[in-house]
């Protein structure tokens, strides 16, 4: 059987921690910044974690299930 092909947009979006967690960052950071206040773009720097409901199809995209 061959192997299973890594998605390449998932696999740009997403990094394995090395306690075999799924990191993310958050959306909404890229353009039309000016209306967005300093509180909220500084909460959006920083990266989050998969929800636990999207982990299994995330490692699907990813090959590692």
């Amino acid at each position: 059987m061959p192997k299973m092909k890594t998605n390449s947009g998932a696999k740009k979006r997403f990094t394995l921690t090395g306690t075999g967690k799924i990191k993310r960052k958050h959306a909404f950071k890229s353009h039309i910044l000016t209306k967005k206040t300093k509180k909220q773009k500084r909460r959006l720097t920083n990266t989050g974690l998969i929800a636990k409901v999207d982990v299994h199809s995330v490692k699907l995209l990813l090959a590692l299930k």
